[in-house]
């Protein structure tokens, strides 16, 4: 039986992890590895390893896509199929590219109180494009509404790359940020 969502008609449909788009990179860096195999030292079990494994690829193939999966499956020696459900179930684990500066705003009943659903619909207008969708066509942005960012009491809450930002009220502070990211002042995706 084909997948629902294929739109192609086949006796082989694809299975998920071939259903997520690919990267160009197709192999982690010699530092990356490193990284990886000193990340696992710190665990008493390789598995225990690949949460903070699977952020080091991601930030190596800009999003976890299926070979940077199969890339921390083979520096661990662990099963694939194991990355793969634990990459799959985080949705901290981005499973297709983003802009230079993806945000992620929370809409959760705390921010949804505080304003976020009109933050996330001013900050879509400013930047062009939709929540969850494609990067915009210059590949500085992508927006992503998010259940909860863990800031509840400061809500609401919007995270640009790895920085949060919280209590933002006023649609000044989202071109504050908007701003601060044009100017380099916030890490680009992926910057260390």
């Amino acid at each position: 039986m084909n997948h629902p969502l294929h739109h192609e008609h086949s006796d082989r449909p694809l299975a998920p992890g071939q259903r997520l788009p690919e990267s160009a990179r197709t192999a982690l860096s010699d530092g990356a590895v490193a990284e990886i195999l000193a990340l696992a030292d710190r665990y008493p079990d390789r598995l225990a390893a690949t949460l903070p494994a699977l952020y080091v690829a991601q930030r190596e193939f800009g999003f976890s896509s299926l070979k940077a999966m199969k890339e921390v499956a083979r520096v661990l020696q662990i099963p694939e199929a194991h990355v793969f459900g634990v990459a799959t179930f985080y949705t901290m684990y981005l499973k297709r590219p983003v802009g230079k500066f993806h945000i992620q705003v929370c809409t959760n009943l705390s921010c949804s109180l505080r304003g976020a659903v009109k933050l996330l619909e001013q900050l879509c207008e400013r930047v062009g494009v939709t929540p969850g969708g494609e990067p915009s066509a210059d590949g500085m942005w992508s927006v992503e509404e998010v259940e909860c960012l863990g800031s509840c009491g400061t809500a609401p809450c919007l995270q640009v790359n790895e920085d949060c930002y919280e209590e933002l009220l006023t649609e000044a502070d989202l071109d504050r940020i908007l701003e601060a990211c044009r100017q380099g002042d916030v890490k680009a995706w992926g910057e260390v």
